[in-house]
């Protein structure tokens, strides 16, 4: 394992955490922000944007890229308190907690994440913990945000399809009721083709595209991934049946527009009384894309995804 700190981006405090088969860089001048993740001598899977690299100190709140942490549900002024700040760095064996500045308005709030390498692979484990540091109570939910590069398709579960019976034979009374949540945001544009529904999965296409487009859904088979000619990224995250997530119950969603698309999973919303934190962790792992896998084929795709996560510890 190797652990050391460079200079990435402009930035000249960044720590690089690296084992034989993959690769991290996350900078403490501003953030928390993890800028690379890659298999050894693979590209960079997540999207930075050069000319807000190597920057800090801004008043307004900078995309620059990479893998952040928010706070839903969305709000103009605590989701976009800027990160333009360096942030503390408390270092371990295979990984470091990245402690980050008080947020002081307008509600008192500490974003602090956790990152581990595996000592070999490439998984990575996140702790995405928010700390009420205020003298009252809110009520928020941890929201982990990964900038994907360009040119890829995002893979995300849809509950198992039914079959429709007469009311005579229904079996279980709860197949009465709709099992699939999805939520459109306003400038989405249902007809355009970048969005895929199928029996098995919605897909979702970074590609040319005159208006960004969101979706949320309740992800309840817990994973989405990416899937580009050279990589497989998955992204394994939580659900809890019964709980109150943000956007009409919301665990996963994503975004995407002419430069990048976003994985993006939600811890539940919480209410923290003064001192109290709530954690939200997800998994990362970075596959070589096999040959021929195409998120068009779906029962291909599904058996693929089946054999991995089955694998996972």
């Amino acid at each position: 394992m190797t652990r050391e700190t460079i200079s990435y981006g402009g930035w000249k405090h960044c720590l690089r955490i690296a084992n034989g088969d993959a690769e991290l860089v996350v900078t403490l001048d501003v953030g928390p922000r993890i800028l690379v993740y890659r298999r050894r001598d693979g590209r960079n899977v997540l999207k930075t944007f050069p000319g807000e690299l190597g920057h800090s100190g801004e008043k307004e709140w900078m995309i620059r890229g990479g893998h952040r942490f928010w706070t839903a549900p969305e709000d103009v002024t605590l989701t976009y308190y800027p990160d333009n700040e360096s942030v503390s760095l408390e270092s371990g064996s295979n990984g470091a907690s990245i402690l980050g500045n008080r947020i002081p308005s307008p509600h008192p709030l500490r974003k602090d994440l956790s990152v581990r390498l595996a000592p070999e692979g490439t998984r990575v484990d996140l702790f995405h913990t928010i700390t009420n540091e205020g003298s009252s109570p809110i009520t928020l939910a941890p929201w982990a945000l990964t900038v994907m590069a360009p040119g890829g398709t995002a893979i995300i579960p849809l509950p198992p399809l039914k079959p429709h019976l007469p009311l005579c034979q229904l079996g279980n009374p709860s197949d009465l009721l709709p099992n699939k949540n999805m939520v459109f945001w306003p400038y989405t544009d249902l007809s355009d083709p970048r969005i895929r529904p199928g029996r098995r999965f919605l897909r979702l296409h970074q590609g040319a595209g005159s208006h960004p487009i969101k979706i949320g859904l309740a992800v309840e088979e817990k994973w989405a991934a990416y899937l580009t000619e050279e990589d497989l990224f998955v992204k394994t995250f939580p659900y809890a049946k019964g709980a109150h997530y943000p956007d009409h119950g919301c665990n996963f969603e994503s975004f995407t527009d002419n430069e990048m698309l976003e994985l993006e999973s939600l811890g539940p919303l919480t209410t923290l009384l003064p001192g109290e934190k709530t954690s939200h962790p997800e998994t990362w792992h970075l596959l070589t894309s096999p040959p021929g896998l195409s998120p068009l084929n779906e029962e291909s795709f599904a058996e693929t995804m089946k054999s991995f996560l089955s694998a996972i510890p």
